[in-house]
């Protein structure tokens, strides 16, 4: 302190506010009364506030840190503060309830009305620093009224009048506590409750260590709060504040008229709850703001509430900037929510947060730039970018720069992944980063206006994109988690997808997928989706699946081949299509297409051959088929080749559901007339007409060798072995005319079938294409009449009976007209006799008195059918019989004879009369034959005669 009694000239101070006080008793009302008023309203909670500003003041001036400490002894309280000592103009302040010792503007009012704070817990206070020390008193005010005898405004005494207790000042010879310049000194009221008081500055203090920079330490009794800086980048500092049980950290971020502070929690920052303006300290102007706004901004007397056009917006400048200086993931933070203000002040400041944040660039985006690479460019371009096209950048928690937009320029799709992000980077333009494209982001972004993009809208900007389609199938990847449900896949309707000819169509729905390809193939005929794009997902959305075979079956292919067969791009994409199809299950009329043989012309690929072609050799010489040339299988390969129609070896024509006998097959139309119905499915081996009559040998080798034409020889109804049971010869002799090897029916009648090297397996698949004594055609029928006709052949009487018996069941399926009847038939006898004369043996014992050379014989059922198809008389239409005698008449069951004839040839009970001749049997014949003739039996009707004795020759007795 220095060594003057009154270093601050505090006597002539008293004189002057006294001398005032004498001449303008209502000066001394207003000095008091305004005192009052600030102790009550303005300032009555805010002791340590008002000090700490002081105290910051100080420290800022000095250029030192900021601290203080409150002491609490017994009844007296202090405050102490580093920094720059009072000086004079301090005094003047000190006692003056107007004016302020501001030094410049950056201060919050040293020494101001706020000092008036002292008031509401003491009326004796010291105010000491090391350039001298203050003691202002209520009681020694009073004193100096009574002493000069100036009237107190109500006329009372001065010892009864409320006295200004801060306009008079005495000075002191006190010091400061050691290790401060200032120490406010409170002899406290009676009725003030001290750890009460020192428990509310224990609430503050934290506070004041973020509204007053200047502050590094405030110590309440033994508790100690401190605060600490630290540089982040970028304009962002960290703050943090530790007191005794708390330790709390700020995001600092100033800008040119405000200091915004946002909570930071485990390394993350959160908005911050409800507060209130602090200018610099609080204030009552209630904000809902998400980081706390700290300003030097005019405040009525009291600094409670701001002053009545202040202009509260201009503290929005720069917003934008704190928001950018954050880490991308945290910046939306900054964005105030959505609700109804608080104050005037709050909507006029949120309105003002929203444009900023709206018009400038800070959101953090994925962008690229015009050649599709992501941009990367110096923060310093920033603005510029921004100001050019919405554009600008921020600074990553790595310090790597990071894309921004303007908000308003910016899109956002919900819950965006890092994978359709890259993808969307350049076909969206801004878009926001993933980061910030949650649910708990969207109430921000609404606010900020970004605008929001749906599946619906991708698939419908999906159609410009162009990217090689390995790109899309990424894309599809990207998309799919996104396709929960129904609605959502309809949303995805308007898709783009590349096809294999490299066009890209709209609509999942209209394309076609085969997973087997692995090159893409320009179909023109359908829209195939190029197999490096391909994806489940299209199938969810609609796309068909299709295999080569099925695409090569489209009725738009066959259409387009019919109409340009030689087209190269349609023959082209058949081929590389035909390498993964099954051959069996391709339709037959893609033979049509058109390639050139050997010379160089153009033939349909079902009349050529591949080289070296095992048909070839069996083919007449005069057969149409050419040779398919080297070049083209060489490209496309012997099995795309052989798939539409190029021999190899038999080929196969199929069709479902045929219409009629459209397949260009030889002699086709005769076996489609013949059949009971039309078939639901068709297929016949092809060519069958070209094999040389020499070859067919080896041809029936081959037909049995490859399973699809070994199963179509098996078919007995199908055109393959009707085909073969018509037209083959072997020998000259077709195949229908042979007997199986195993089959005795036909006997001396028909050649035995003899190709040597087959199988007892393929030679049962052949029963179906020679002769079948259970299907006799018109043409075997044919061949069977020639042969018994024939006195070359031999045939047993049994076998001559059989072959009668079958085609005498034949006769009501067979067309008669067509039938080619000889001039012989085969008697019983088993010559070949002239077929006139002849007669049908129809009743058995009449066998026993015609000579067997006019006797055919068949079986007794069919007789009639046979004698209608030999168009010969029966034995009983031409023949008439009349036993001669009377015999005796019995049955067969009292006769002991009928019973014994019964069990001896095992006869069936039998009908009718038994009638026992015991002299000799005759019967007298008419008709074709005449004469009377002996017989051991016979039967008339249902009567059985019998000659006794019985003559056995093993000939039983007719019964039926």
């Amino acid at each position: 302190m220095t060594g003057s009694a009154d270093p601050f000239g505090t006597e002539g101070l008293r004189a002057a506010v006294l001398a005032s006080w004498r001449d303008s008793p209502t000066r001394l009302r207003e000095d008091a009364a305004t005192e009052a008023d600030l102790v009550r309203a303005g300032y009555r909670d805010r002791l340590l506030t008002e000090l700490a500003q002081n105290a910051a003041d100080a420290a800022a001036k000095a250029g030192v840190p900021g601290l203080v400490s409150v002491r609490l002894d017994g009844r007296t309280l202090s405050i102490a503060n580093t920094g720059a000592p009072l000086d004079l103009s301090g005094v003047h302040a000190l006692t003056a309830l107007r004016a302020s010792g501001k030094a410049e503007a950056a201060t919050v009012g040293r020494f101001g009305v706020g000092f008036t704070a002292v008031l509401a817990a003491s009326d004796d206070i010291e105010f000491r620093s090391t350039t001298g020390s203050l003691h202002f008193s209520r009681t020694r005010t009073r004193e100096a009224l009574r002493e000069t005898g100036i009237a107190t405004p109500d006329g009372g005494a001065a010892s009864t009048f409320l006295a200004p207790a801060l306009r008079l000042v005495w000075p002191v010879e006190a010091p400061p506590a050691s290790g401060f310049d200032t120490e406010v000194v409170l002899r406290l009221h009676a009725d003030v409750d001290a750890d009460a008081l020192l428990a509310v500055m224990r609430d503050e203090a934290a506070n004041l260590l973020l509204e007053l920079p200047a502050l590094q330490s405030i110590r309440i009794a033994d508790a100690e709060f401190t605060s600490a800086v630290r540089e982040l980048g970028d304009g962002l500092q960290e703050l943090r504040v530790t007191g005794p049980d708390e330790h709390r950290t700020w995001w600092q971020f100033r800008t040119p008229r405000a200091r915004w502070l946002l909570p930071v929690r485990n390394g993350k920052p959160h908005a911050a709850p409800h507060d209130v303006l602090r200018a610099p300290t609080r204030s009552d102007e209630e904000l809902s703001l998400p980081a706390l706004l700290i300003a030097d901004i005019p405040m009525q007397p009291d600094r409670r509430r701001l002053l009545p056009g202040t202009r509260v917006t201009e503290l929005a400048s720069g917003y934008a900037d704190f928001a950018r200086a954050l880490p991308p993931g945290d910046r939306l933070v900054l964005v105030p929510a959505p609700g109804f203000a608080r104050s005037e002040a709050d909507g006029l400041l949120r309105e003002a947060l929203v444009r900023e944040l709206q018009t400038h660039s800070w959101l953090p985006v994925v962008v690229a730039d015009a050649a599709g690479r992501r941009t990367e460019s110096d923060p310093a371009d920033a603005e510029t970018a921004g100001l050019a096209d919405g554009l600008g950048h921020g600074i990553d928690s790595d310090g790597g720069a990071v894309p921004t937009a303007v908000p308003t320029r910016a899109s956002v799709f919900p819950y965006l992944t890092p994978e359709l992000a890259h993808l969307l980077d350049d076909v969206v333009g801004p878009l926001v980063i993933p980061g910030l494209s949650g649910r708990a982001h969207t109430e921000a972004l609404a606010v900020l206006d970004v605008h929001r993009l749906g599946l619906a809208r991708l698939a419908e900007l999906s159609g410009g994109v162009d990217r090689p389609p390995a790109w899309w199938r990424d894309w599809y990847v990207a998309l799919e988690p996104f396709v929960v449900d129904p609605l959502t896949a309809e949303e995805l309707g308007a898709l783009a997808v590349p096809l294999a000819d490299g066009r890209l169509v709209t609509g999942p729905r209209t394309v076609v997928l085969d997973d087997m390809l692995e090159v893409p193939i320009p179909l023109h005929w359908a829209r195939l989706v190029h197999p490096e794009a391909a994806h489940p997902l299209l199938s969810r959305l609609g796309a068909r699946s299709a295999t080569a075979e099925e695409l090569l079956a489209d009725p738009a292919l066959h259409a387009d081949l019919t109409d340009h067969p030689d087209d190269p791009d349609l023959i082209d994409a058949v081929l590389r299509l035909a390498a993964y199809a099954d051959p069996d299950a391709l339709p037959s009329w893609l033979g049509m297409i058109e390639l050139p043989d050997t010379t160089g012309e153009l033939l349909p690929a079902d009349e050529l051959l591949l080289p070296e072609a095992p048909l070839y050799a069996l083919l007449a010489e005069d057969a149409p088929l050419g040779i398919v040339a080297k070049e083209v299988v060489d490209e496309y390969g012997a099995q795309a080749l052989r798939a539409v129609g190029v021999g190899w070896d038999f080929g196969v024509v199929a069709e479902s559901d045929p219409t009629g006998p459209d397949h260009h097959l030889d002699d086709e139309e005769a076996w489609w007339e013949g059949l009971p119905e039309e078939p639901s499915e068709f297929a016949a081996v092809r060519d069958l007409d070209l094999v040389d009559d020499i070859a067919w040998p080896d041809a029936l080798h081959q037909l049995l060798a490859e399973p699809q034409t070994r199963r179509l020889l098996a078919d007995p109804d199908g055109y393959t072995a009707w085909w073969l049971r018509r037209h083959a010869r072997l020998d000259g002799v077709t195949l229908g005319h042979y007997r199986h090897p195993r089959d005795t029916e036909f006997t001396g009648l028909l050649p035995e079938f003899a190709v040597p090297g087959l199988s007892d397996t393929n030679l049962e698949v052949l029963r179906s294409v020679l002769a079948n004594p259970e299907q006799i055609t018109t043409d075997l029928a044919d061949a069977l009449l020639a042969a018994l006709a024939d006195p070359a052949n031999n045939p047993e009487p049994e076998v001559v009976s059989r072959a009668h018996r079958h085609l005498a069941a034949a006769a009501s399926r067979l067309d008669l007209t067509e039938l080619e009847l000889p001039e012989r038939v085969r008697a019983l006898s088993g010559a070949a006799v002239p077929a006139i004369g002849a007669m049908v043996l129809d009743l058995p014992w009449f066998g026993l008195v015609l000579p067997s050379d006019r006797l055919v014989l068949g079986d007794q059922e069919t007789a009639s059918g046979l004698a209608t198809l030999l168009d010969l008389p029966l034995v009983s239409e031409s023949v008439t019989a009349e036993v001669l005698g009377a015999g005796r008449r019995t049955s067969w069951s009292a006769e002991p004879l009928g019973v014994v004839l019964r069990q001896l040839f095992s006869l069936a009970p039998q009908e009718g009369e038994l009638v026992l001749h015991e002299e000799d049997l005759r019967v007298r014949l008419s008709g074709a034959v005449a004469g009377t003739v002996s017989v051991p039996w016979w039967r008339s009707g249902t009567e059985t005669h019998i000659r006794i004795p019985v003559a056995v020759d093993g000939t039983p007795p007719a019964t039926s």
